[in-house]
């Protein structure tokens, strides 16, 4: 079922981060799901982890053991409590994550309602309408939506114009036009048809819809891990192992010495050792980015191309409908020698009284603005004359009189002309500028060219120098000639450009570039985009876009605003930056843990470990249960980190490298001094150790 029009409280629930850290049933139903996460079987994709639950039941076990049997085992159940609250508090990180995407959706969940629709169906050759519910309409059918009408379902708009208010998808209350053909014909199921009508066939059986999918992406269902996660899962198990594997050598070497450390203070070392911050906080940072990607209004259907797009250097925009506008709208009249402008005016209007297109639209509503032309309505016995692509001309015929346009070179073979030399040259002039001319002719005799020109989108010249300063380069892809697509090229600022492009040949220049080992993405929105889309490493999609572009990309951009990607790669930088900073911490904070605990371990046997203890930590135990209890706090500490990103700028690698290595690398060396001194102090101060 689709959804309804979500209120302005939902609108900006969706576009800002409301969901925060400290939303209390975010918190509480996190906690509920942290401790289901701890089934080994759900652990077990995560190393780190699930060694430390293993270890956790042991120390547990012989904890109750030492009770049993009356020996001392008030330490060894505080270290077994505090084991479990590290591998709880890891859980409890990836429960948060997931539980604001799961706030986001049910608050798509909660607007939902079953729509009724229009099921169009033919009697006696007429074309008629029946009820039905939109849970029962099937892929194909078609459908009549009017003006106050739901659209019922994802589809395809086949015939007629409307104006669709997309709140429920975009979160912009301003309507959008939605019609048949061209690049804009494609509809989402939930959103609200403010005029006029449409006939939509549907693309989309019930529960596999537009909302339903993004419902289940921001649930984080459909999330899986990307190669930057599962090399880093690698790394991790193999430091466990390398780990495990050294504890378990220093029991050999202390029996040699009379006096072996009791299991639960090995397994206090193993898991202070092992990378435990890093692997609690892995599968939180991943989910974190895609939600972060969804306050941005962007869906992203795969994990590994929000990792991509933090590397690509090369982006791919489609002319039409991406960098402009879309619609190629009338901008002036030139008339030709002896003929007045106004008159030009007139017959344009005549010419394209029948035409339903963008283009010809613009030209009544452009006369209508420039000298107030009125267009009549179209009479009954006029002759309508179709464009069609051998004669690439369109007109009317009516009243005894002749309305002809269409391209300059066609009309002008139809009326036997060559065109003044002004004229001529007027239409280079447009030509050159990014604009395409029409030729108008009455009656066989040319009265001048109609300048369309394809309008940039505002501020995108700027989005564009922003792609360059992160060190992007953008290039516009389009069927126009060279001269136009030169001129379209210089007003929005791309670095480069391809003309008279093919589907074919965007889908090479991607392949060629990835043979060159760059990491391309490709924004468009119409069919003939579908195959770039799917090939490129980040294909983004233009909501506005037919089926078949949203369906190829991995992401779709529900403002259909093809500059998006600056976010998109600033989210994907920021993901990389993210874990590399926090696996700096992790394994910096470890060679703090090693003056804390190894001294307390083996000072008995070797009191000239003692020089080691630099925090001067009050006992053995004392050390050992303020070194568990760091380990198990700073996953809580840094989850908030983990959720929001590091901040990215837009710096050097070498830059980054020395920031990371100043803040995360000397903090995680400092931060373990100072926090297991000071649990040491409070311990002390408790008689706890």
């Amino acid at each position: 079922m689709p959804d309804t029009i979500l209120g302005p409280e939902q609108i900006q629930g969706r576009t800002r981060d409301d969901a925060s850290l400290l939303d209390r049933t975010i918190l509480l139903r996190a906690g509920g799901d942290a401790l289901r996460k701890l089934n080994p079987l759900r652990l077990l994709r995560n190393p780190v982890i699930f060694v430390t639950e293993v270890i956790s039941a042991l120390v547990t076990v012989l904890a109750a053991r030492a009770a049993f049997e009356g020996q001392p085992w008030g330490f060894f159940a505080a270290i077994a409590a505090w084991l479990w609250f590290t591998v709880l508090f890891a859980t409890f990180a990836e429960a948060v994550a997931e539980g604001r995407g799961r706030a986001r959706a049910e608050s798509l969940r909660r607007a939902r309602t079953d729509t009724a629709a229009k099921l169009l169906i033919r009697a006696d050759d007429r074309a008629l309408w029946q009820p039905r519910s939109a849970t029962e309409l099937r892929v194909g059918d078609l459908v009549l939506v009017e003006a106050g009408d739901l659209i019922p379902s994802d589809g395809e708009v086949v015939e007629g114009i409307a104006s669709v208010n997309e709140a429920a998808v975009t979160g912009e209350s301003a309507p959008v036009i939605r019609e048949s053909g061209g690049d804009r014909s494609a509809v989402t199921g939930g959103t609200a048809v403010v005029s006029d009508w449409i006939v939509v066939r549907i693309t989309a059986a019930p529960g596999s819809t537009f909302i339903d999918r993004m419902i289940a992406l921001v649930e984080g269902a459909a999330r899986q891990k990307t190669p930057n996660e599962i090399a880093l899962d690698i790394l991790l198990a193999g430091m466990t192992i390398i780990f495990l594997i050294a504890v378990a050598s220093l029991v050999g070497l202390a029996s040699w010495n009379g006096q072996p450390p009791g299991v639960p203070v090995l397994a206090a070392l193993l898991i202070t050792l092992i990378p435990t911050t890093i692997g609690g906080l892995l599968s939180a940072i991943g989910i974190a980015g895609m939600d972060r990607l969804v306050r941005f209004n962007v869906m992203a259907t795969s994990g590994r191309a929000v990792e991509a797009a933090g590397d690509v250097d090369v982006l791919l925009l489609d002319k039409t409908g991406t960098i402009t506008l879309g619609n190629r709208q009338a901008a002036g009249f030139i008339a030709e020698n002896g003929v007045e402008e106004r008159a030009l005016a007139e017959a344009a209007v005549l010419a394209s009284l029948a035409d339903g297109t963008p283009e010809g639209r613009s030209v009544l509503v452009f006369a209508r603005d420039r000298y107030g032309l009125v267009p009549p309505a179209l009479p009954a016995e006029a002759a309508v004359i179709p464009f069609t692509a051998q004669t690439r001309i369109s007109g009317l015929d009516m009243g005894g009189a002749q309305y002809r346009k269409g391209a300059v070179e066609a009309v002008l073979a139809s009326v036997g002309s060559t065109g003044s030399p002004t004229l001529l040259a007027a239409v280079e002039r447009v030509a050159r500028s990014g604009g395409t001319p029409l030729a108008v002719a009455k009656d066989g005799r040319l009265l001048g060219v109609i300048e369309l020109k394809d309008i940039v989108k505002p501020g995108i010249r700027e989005r564009f120098a922003a792609l360059r300063r992160m060190g992007i380069r953008t290039v516009m892809v389009t069927g126009d000639n060279r001269l136009t697509a030169a001129a379209i090229a210089a007003e929005a600022g791309v670095d480069d450009f391809i003309a008279e492009a093919r589907p074919e040949d965007k889908l090479r220049y991607i392949r060629d570039a990835q043979a060159e080992g760059r990491l391309v993405a490709m924004a468009g929105d119409g069919t003939n985009d579908a195959p770039a889309l799917a090939q490129a490493d980040v294909g983004v999609a233009m909501q506005t876009g037919t089926q078949a572009a949203r369906e190829a990309g991995n992401m779709v951009d529900l403002d259909s605003d093809p500059t998006k990607l600056i976010e998109v790669v600033e989210i994907g930088k920021q993901l990389l930056i993210t874990r590399g900073a926090l696996t700096t911490f992790s394994i910096a904070n470890d060679v703090a843990k090693y003056f804390a605990i190894l001294p307390a371990i083996f000072v008995a046997s070797y009191p000239e470990l003692q020089a080691l203890n630099l925090m001067r930590l009050t006992s053995p135990e004392s050390a050992i249960l303020s070194a568990v209890i760091f380990n198990a706090l700073i996953i809580v500490a840094l989850v908030p980190l983990a959720l929001r990103g590091v901040r990215y700028t837009p710096v050097g690698a070498a830059a980054l490298l020395r920031r990371n290595l100043l803040i995360y690398g000397i903090g995680g060396i400092v931060a373990p001094f100072v926090g297991i001194k000071i649990i040491d102090l409070i311990l002390t101060l408790l008689g706890i150790a």
